[in-house]
């Protein structure tokens, strides 16, 4: 109930004031049935302007960080994820990918749309990283529709880091929808689920325009980190 309540009465209406975004293929989103919606992620505002434009509801598999923040703002920002039915997921132990699988067959199964990042985290520096094939298993395994995803401009709103957002306009493109019912029963098989992927990150660059690694978003992040000098050095640096 309170999803809605947010989608069609307080958040909803803002968004689309505020980011005027510009929706191109929504066509392509089916009218019932489950599908996943797989999508590039810029930012955190691609948590509230998606699902603010589509017609269906669509659960996303959230991190479980959202759920578990210190303070007020942490109360506030898991009690708008469970409102809006989103689903946390650790990613921190070694059996997080079959967690969030069996999520994200729950939800299928239900008949629902499904909502999941690939690259698993957000582009630190706006480029389009390398797919978890996590999003190929349930594709396989559900056998239903993947509609690629590219949120544009996001990042130029809200990078990682920024808390409140510029006002910008923004474009969500949804592209045709993808068939992968010839890799029925190939789940489990490696190279199957790996060129299901590329095929889905494919779709989204072609949508997105980005500059495209073929590396985790995560590692690339990880070890700039690590390369990066300490902070108390680049202020004396300065």
């Amino acid at each position: 109930m309170f999803y809605y309540v947010l989608k069609y009465v307080v958040l909803g209406p803002m968004l689309r004031v505020l980011f005027r975004p510009r929706i191109e293929g929504l066509e392509n989103i089916p009218e019932e049935g489950a599908a996943i919606v797989a999508g590039n992620h810029l930012s955190f505002s691609d948590h509230f302007l998606m699902p603010a434009i589509l017609k269906r509801r669509i659960t996303f598999l959230a991190k479980a960080e959202y759920f578990t923040g210190p303070g007020i703002k942490g109360r506030l920002t898991a009690f708008f994820f469970r409102s809006a039915g989103q689903i946390p997921v650790d990613r921190s132990g070694k059996d997080a990918g079959q967690a969030a699988i069996r999520e994200g067959l729950g939800v299928l199964g239900k008949g629902e749309l499904l909502g999941i990042y690939p690259e698993g985290t957000r582009s630190h520096d706006g480029r389009l990283y390398k797919g978890k094939v996590g999003v190929a298993v349930m594709a396989i395994t559900a056998q239903v529709p993947v509609i690629p995803c590219a949120m544009v401009g996001t990042f130029e709103i809200q990078p990682p880091g920024q808390v409140v957002p510029k006002i910008k306009r923004v474009t969500i493109r949804f592209g045709e929808p993808l068939d992968f019912s010839r890799y029925a029963g190939m789940e489990n098989q490696k190279a199957a689920i790996r060129a299901v992927t590329d095929e889905i990150m494919y779709a989204i660059l072609g949508l997105s325009g980005q500059e495209y690694v073929d590396e985790y978003a995560a590692k690339v992040k990880a070890a700039e980190q690590e390369a990066a000098p300490p902070k108390k050095f680049r202020k004396l640096r300065r």
